[in-house]
């Protein structure tokens, strides 16, 4: 496995440094780059009510809010050692806009790789807009 670039765990540091956690202290970061190269950033936003906005699902909104919708990688960093992989809700946010060759990289918080994952990996025999008839990143390629 390659090295994740310096700039993109700096970035993801950064991003994570922002991450309103004052429930679980908790903090995670994730970076989508969409199939053009552009990069977005998310960190983690707790409420009270415990319903908050994980890291992957602030940095998709903010590719689709971009005008984006595929995504080519996904980098996500927790706050400690072990794997802080995305949770059941943001692999499936994920899976809406990932392609055959989506790649999501687990990061610690030294930025080293824990883990590579495809989408196939992350969420077997997944549900996705081509099940309801819509177009999909997936079926482009």
């Amino acid at each position: 496995m390659s090295e994740v670039s310096r700039d993109i765990v700096e970035r993801l540091r950064h991003i994570q440094g922002h991450a309103y956690v004052p429930y679980s202290q908790h903090p995670v970061a994730a970076l989508v780059e969409s199939a053009d190269g552009s990069q977005f950033l998310g960190c983690n936003v707790e409420i009270a009510n415990y319903k908050g906005l994980c890291a992957e699902a602030s940095a998709i909104a903010a590719m689709v809010g971009s005008g984006r919708q595929q995504i080519r990688q996904v980098y996500v960093m927790g706050p400690g050692e072990h794997l802080c992989t995305p949770c059941g809700d943001c692999r499936q946010r994920i899976r809406e806009f990932a392609g055959p060759d989506t790649r999501i990289e687990v990061l610690d918080a030294n930025g080293q790789r824990l883990k590579s994952y495809s989408m196939d990996d992350l969420l077997p025999d997944s549900f996705g807009p081509e099940n309801l008839g819509k177009p999909s990143p997936r079926s482009s390629g």
